[in-house]
Protein backbone atom coordinates (compact mmCIF):
# COMPACT_ATOMS: atom_id res chain seq x y z
CA UNK A 1 0.00 0.00 0.00
CA UNK A 2 1.43 3.38 -1.00
CA UNK A 3 1.92 6.05 1.62
CA UNK A 4 -0.05 9.25 1.20
CA UNK A 5 1.95 12.45 1.03
CA UNK A 6 0.96 15.06 3.59
CA UNK A 7 0.94 18.33 1.68
CA UNK A 8 0.30 21.60 3.46
CA UNK A 9 -1.63 23.86 1.10
CA UNK A 10 -1.14 27.59 1.54
CA UNK A 11 -4.21 29.80 1.36
CA UNK A 12 -4.30 31.81 -1.86
CA UNK A 13 -4.30 35.55 -1.11
CA UNK A 14 -4.43 36.71 -4.75
CA UNK A 15 -4.84 35.08 -8.12
CA UNK A 16 -5.30 36.15 -11.72
CA UNK A 17 -4.36 35.06 -15.20
CA UNK A 18 -2.70 36.65 -18.18
CA UNK A 19 -5.30 38.52 -20.21
CA UNK A 20 -5.78 39.44 -23.85
CA UNK A 21 -7.71 42.67 -24.44
CA UNK A 22 -8.68 42.51 -20.75
CA UNK A 23 -10.25 39.05 -21.08
CA UNK A 24 -8.87 35.96 -19.27
CA UNK A 25 -8.19 34.00 -22.48
CA UNK A 26 -4.90 32.43 -21.47
CA UNK A 27 -3.42 29.32 -19.93
CA UNK A 28 -1.01 31.39 -17.82
CA UNK A 29 -2.15 31.65 -14.20
CA UNK A 30 -0.64 33.52 -11.27
CA UNK A 31 -1.32 32.93 -7.57
CA UNK A 32 0.15 34.34 -4.38
CA UNK A 33 0.06 32.81 -0.92
CA UNK A 34 1.61 34.13 2.27
CA UNK A 35 5.06 32.78 1.33
CA UNK A 36 5.04 31.95 -2.41
CA UNK A 37 4.20 33.25 -5.83
CA UNK A 38 3.29 30.49 -8.29
CA UNK A 39 3.23 30.79 -12.07
CA UNK A 40 1.47 28.03 -14.05
CA UNK A 41 1.82 28.07 -17.82
CA UNK A 42 0.54 25.86 -20.60
CA UNK A 43 -2.25 23.56 -21.62
CA UNK A 44 -0.70 20.53 -23.35
CA UNK A 45 2.58 20.91 -21.49
CA UNK A 46 2.28 22.59 -18.11
CA UNK A 47 5.18 24.32 -16.40
CA UNK A 48 4.99 25.50 -12.79
CA UNK A 49 7.46 28.03 -11.39
CA UNK A 50 7.56 28.98 -7.73
CA UNK A 51 9.18 32.06 -6.23
CA UNK A 52 9.55 32.64 -2.50
CA UNK A 53 8.09 36.06 -1.66
CA UNK A 54 10.99 37.14 0.57
CA UNK A 55 13.42 36.67 -2.36
CA UNK A 56 11.81 39.48 -4.39
CA UNK A 57 14.17 42.48 -4.41
CA UNK A 58 12.36 44.96 -6.65
CA UNK A 59 8.99 45.51 -8.32
CA UNK A 60 8.35 47.41 -11.55
CA UNK A 61 4.92 48.27 -12.97
CA UNK A 62 4.59 48.93 -16.71
CA UNK A 63 1.40 49.99 -18.49
CA UNK A 64 1.28 50.72 -22.19
CA UNK A 65 -1.54 52.78 -23.68
CA UNK A 66 -3.21 49.58 -24.89
CA UNK A 67 -2.95 48.05 -21.42
CA UNK A 68 -4.44 51.18 -19.86
CA UNK A 69 -7.39 51.01 -22.26
CA UNK A 70 -7.98 47.36 -21.31
CA UNK A 71 -7.52 47.99 -17.56
CA UNK A 72 -4.45 45.79 -17.21
CA UNK A 73 -0.69 46.13 -16.68
CA UNK A 74 2.51 44.13 -16.31
CA UNK A 75 4.40 43.77 -13.04
CA UNK A 76 8.03 42.73 -13.29
CA UNK A 77 9.52 41.11 -10.18
CA UNK A 78 13.30 41.12 -9.82
CA UNK A 79 14.44 38.44 -7.40
CA UNK A 80 17.43 36.68 -5.90
CA UNK A 81 16.15 33.38 -7.32
CA UNK A 82 18.78 31.76 -9.56
CA UNK A 83 16.36 29.94 -11.83
CA UNK A 84 13.93 32.86 -12.22
CA UNK A 85 15.77 36.20 -11.66
CA UNK A 86 12.94 38.16 -13.32
CA UNK A 87 9.31 37.18 -13.45
CA UNK A 88 6.62 39.06 -15.37
CA UNK A 89 3.01 39.04 -14.26
CA UNK A 90 1.68 40.01 -17.70
CA UNK A 91 -1.59 41.80 -18.38
CA UNK A 92 -3.11 41.46 -14.91
CA UNK A 93 -6.12 43.38 -13.57
CA UNK A 94 -5.63 46.25 -11.08
CA UNK A 95 -1.83 46.17 -11.41
CA UNK A 96 -1.22 49.12 -9.08
CA UNK A 97 -3.21 47.48 -6.27
CA UNK A 98 -1.32 44.22 -6.84
CA UNK A 99 2.03 46.09 -6.73
CA UNK A 100 1.15 47.66 -3.36
CA UNK A 101 -0.13 44.29 -2.06
CA UNK A 102 3.08 42.50 -3.10
CA UNK A 103 5.29 45.23 -1.60
CA UNK A 104 3.61 44.91 1.79
CA UNK A 105 3.70 41.10 1.63
CA UNK A 106 7.42 41.14 0.77
CA UNK A 107 8.16 43.45 3.71
CA UNK A 108 6.09 41.24 6.04
CA UNK A 109 7.94 38.07 4.95
CA UNK A 110 11.36 39.72 5.28
CA UNK A 111 10.52 40.93 8.79
CA UNK A 112 9.27 37.46 9.77
CA UNK A 113 12.55 35.92 8.60
CA UNK A 114 14.76 38.67 10.05
CA UNK A 115 16.06 39.72 6.63
CA UNK A 116 16.96 43.33 5.98
CA UNK A 117 17.24 45.03 2.60
CA UNK A 118 21.00 45.44 3.00
CA UNK A 119 21.40 41.65 2.81
CA UNK A 120 20.27 41.86 -0.82
CA UNK A 121 22.96 44.31 -1.93
CA UNK A 122 24.98 42.61 -4.61
CA UNK A 123 22.77 39.53 -4.46
CA UNK A 124 22.62 37.43 -7.57
CA UNK A 125 25.99 38.61 -8.91
CA UNK A 126 29.01 36.34 -8.49
CA UNK A 127 31.37 37.43 -5.75
CA UNK A 128 29.05 40.19 -4.56
CA UNK A 129 27.46 38.64 -1.51
CA UNK A 130 24.29 36.72 -0.94
CA UNK A 131 21.31 36.53 1.37
CA UNK A 132 21.71 35.00 4.77
CA UNK A 133 18.73 33.05 6.04
CA UNK A 134 18.10 30.13 8.31
CA UNK A 135 16.73 28.19 5.29
CA UNK A 136 20.21 27.72 3.81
Amino acid sequence: MAKKLAVEKDAVLWKDRKRFLGLPLSFTKYSVSEERLILRQGFFKTQVDELMIYRIMDIRLTRTLGQKLCGVGTITLISDDRTQPTLDLKNIRQPDNVRVFLSSLIEKQRNARGISGSEFLGAGRPGRGHMHTDDG
